[in-house]
């Protein structure tokens, strides 16, 4: 039997000029077991004879395959090419395979090769596929999303006071030696500053030490600069710093005098071993006097601009939590056309637009935007936020300028400590005010300073319409215009949710994935599809067939739900009248069950799936066809363990689906079925690990699948 294999594989490799290429000494030709079981098998001709080329003239009998083993032009290169007509990759043109994960570097020499060798083979080419979540370049696509620097000079600096002294105003000092009784030196605080007066007859100049700086808080690795304002006599000497803690200096040097008052910079970086530093005067060998007038430390930072960032966004077409208190009682705001609509009763008043609960805000300063109308002008009207009601709590209050008509004021509330408690309440106090308000929405903004401003949606929209151009441009021109189908969009649905007209949403990414990348959160549900198939025929060849490709969509415990909300979603896609998809792929990775009731049920949906796909008018494409067996138990049976019976129950089932599409889909719209697994997969294989999938078993023998196969497309 796999002698007939090779055979055939020969003549159509020999016609490919190929046959010196293909070494027939590497296999086996001989059945090692169950030959008489099998010798059946060996009447059977390669599966792509047994089409109806009359019945279904555009019919095609694909395959997944992988690339490179393709290319090896060996035993799967013989068999793909005697057994099908369409070949499809699994990997080989997905993003991840030929976009650099770093750098975004494309890679297109393994498609280019297949593409080009399965053509000269006689097969088409089968793209697989454009645009999907996975399997994606996620780290590069996720840096073209990051914040936007700011236009800034990069090596400009800032500072940021974190200390200072003021000499002038101080009424104390402190002197240290170590020989007291040889210090000879006086100090003496005025309006001038602190001016020093020494002799210079201690024989250390580190023996005489003024503080002049303590106890000052520093950022592990910050930069800083400590400016002295200070003057000595004479002019031609000069005095030394420490700058640092106990034991553990960080700058160390001297100033060199001149007859006025100047402003000295020295600048310094902290080390990890000191976070906390003093400055210290050593004047122990220093004979004159010297003035300080002040001591300051600053922090130097990059460049940053402030920013509000929106953190909070209150509307009121309905109560939170069912009620706004409100003082006087019984005077509680309705909710009016979208707004609280207060109407003054002459008495003083305030009522709650936000009260407490999720309104947490952590320390900084906001802007609260109001928005609120107000049928005449008029003053005293107040918002107030707070975190509490005792002595500790927080309370900020604003007078908001009203004015006649409906008007957005911003409201400025600086220092929000976060505490006692984060959570605040926001009042709106007309208090005696006679105006009647609508209150409509409040935004809390918090304000942050920035190097560098995060993309807004249009931004990151546009730059990933940008990436999506570049990456399908770069594959159709690898392609060549050889490869006439693609899934230009997979796996959209989510199968949950709702659309807003009772369908399943699409797709969308989860808090916390970084495995995966959903175009559709930063292009949006329609224009993700628009975009994709707007290129796609940008770029690809005039006659391009444009294919959705999903799973599930055979689905027995929802009704086919997940079809009708694809197709659904296909009709929004092409609302347009510019957005045409040609086609849906179903992915059809199903089982055979040992229970009957249970395969009686998805038989049913398998044939519904079909006549629903052919309501649409569209090509139908059955695009990645394997199986599994589940056993009487609900588990899933390994091919190690799958019996005859099982073997030739799941034959039945192949043949039941080949029968069900070819009776159901009309010829016109048939473009064929894929099997994806050739083989059963491998126990350390990522797919379907260790189980029956495949039409040849592992050792590339014909199983009883096979005949299944060949049988549906017969007619038999």
């Amino acid at each position: 039997m796999k002698k007939t294999i090779i055979i055939s594989a020969l003549g159509a490799m020999f016609m490919a000029s190929c046959a010196d290429e293909f070494n027939t000494n590497n296999y086996v030709v001989d059945r090692p077991a169950k030959t008489a079981e099998y010798a059946y098998l060996n009447d059977y001709q390669p599966l792509k004879q047994y089409v109806d080329r009359a019945k279904s003239p555009n019919f095609k009998l694909g395959v997944g395959t992988t690339a490179t083993d393709y290319l090896k032009q060996e035993l799967v290169y013989a068999l793909v090419n005697s057994n099908f007509d369409e070949t499809e990759p699994g990997n080989a043109m997905k993003m991840a395979s030929c976009v650099d994960a770093n750098t975004g570097a494309m890679n297109f020499g393994t498609v280019t090769d297949y593409v080009n060798m399965a053509t000269e083979a006689g097969l088409s080419v089968y793209g697989h596929t454009l645009a999907w979540h996975a399997q994606q370049p996620v780290k590069w696509l996720n840096s073209l999303m990051k914040d936007k620097e700011l236009d800034i000079d990069p090596d400009a600096k800032i500072e940021k006071e974190v200390y200072t002294m003021d000499w002038t105003t101080a009424g104390s000092y402190s002197m240290w030696g170590q020989f007291p009784e040889a210090i000879n030196a006086k100090a003496t605080a005025s309006s001038d500053g602190l001016t020093v007066t020494t002799t210079g007859t201690i024989p250390n100049f580190w023996e005489l030490q003024f503080m002049v700086a303590d106890g000052i808080s520093l950022e592990e690795g910050a930069e800083y600069v400590m400016r002295l304002e200070i003057q000595g006599s004479p002019a031609n000497d000069n005095l030394h710093y420490v700058i640092g803690a106990w034991g553990n200096d960080v700058k160390t040097g001297v100033i060199d005098f001149n007859d006025n008052m100047e402003t000295r910079d020295i600048k310094f970086t902290t080390t990890a071993a000191v976070t906390s530093v003093h400055m210290l005067l050593q004047s122990g060998d220093y004979a004159g006097s010297y003035t300080i007038k002040s001591v300051a430390l600053y922090k130097l930072e990059s460049p940053a601009v402030e920013v509000e960032q929106e953190v909070n966004f209150y509307t009121y077409e309905t109560k939170p939590d069912g009620a706004f208190p409100h003082f006087p009682m019984g005077c509680e705001p309705p909710i009016v056309n979208g707004a609280l609509h207060f109407v003054p009763t002459g008495a003083w008043s305030q009522f709650f637009v936000v009260p407490g609960g999720d309104n947490k805000l952590d320390e900084g300063d906001y802007v609260f935007y109001v928005d609120m109308a107000a049928d005449k002008e008029v003053s005293g009207v107040q918002l107030t936020v707070q975190n509490g009601w005792g002595g500790d709590a927080q309370n900020f209050t604003q007078a908001v300028p009203v004015v006649a008509g409906r008007h957005t004021y911003a409201l400025k509330f600086p220092g929000l400590t976060g505490s006692p408690d984060p959570t605040y309440d926001v009042i709106l106090k007309p208090q005696t005010a006679d105006a009647v308000l609508d209150f409509y929405s409040l935004k809390v903004c918090k304000v942050v300073k920035l190097n560098s401003i995060p993309l807004t949606p249009e931004e990151k929209k546009d730059t990933l319409t940008w990436a999506m151009d570049r990456w399908i441009k770069g594959m159709m021109e690898a392609c060549d215009g050889k490869v006439k189908a693609w899934d230009v969009v997979n796996e959209a649905i989510s199968g949950g949710g709702d659309d807003g007209e009772g369908n399943y949403a699409l797709q969308h990414g989860l808090e916390g994935n970084t495995t995966d990348f959903f175009w559709q959160d930063y292009l949006g549900d329609i224009d993700y599809v628009r975009t994709a198939v707007r290129l796609a025929r940008e770029y690809g060849p005039e006659d391009v067939k444009l294919f959705i490709n999903d799973y599930n969509l055979e689905s027995d415990w929802d009704q086919n739900k997940k079809l009708k909300s694809l197709i659904n979603w296909i009709k929004k896609w092409e609302a347009d009248g510019i957005t045409k998809i040609d086609g849906i792929g179903t992915q059809m990775h199903i089982s055979c069950y040992a229970n009957a009731s249970t395969q009686e049920s998805k038989k049913a949906a398998i044939v519904n799936m079909f006549k629903l796909m052919a309501a649409t008018g569209k090509l139908v494409r059955v695009s990645e066809l394997d199986m599994g067996y589940v056993g009487a138990d609900g588990n899933s049976v390994l091919t190690a363990n799958i019996t005859e019976e099982q073997h030739k129950q799941m034959a039945d089932l192949y043949k039941f689906v080949v029968n069900a599409y070819l009776e159901n889909v009309p010829a016109a719209q048939q473009w064929g079925i894929c099997q994806w697994c050739i083989t059963d997969s491998p126990t350390d294989s990522g797919w379907r690990k260790g189980e029956p999938t495949g039409l040849w078993d592992k050792d590339y023998y014909r199983k009883h699948t096979y005949a299944g196969f060949a049988d549906g497309l017969a007619g038999r």
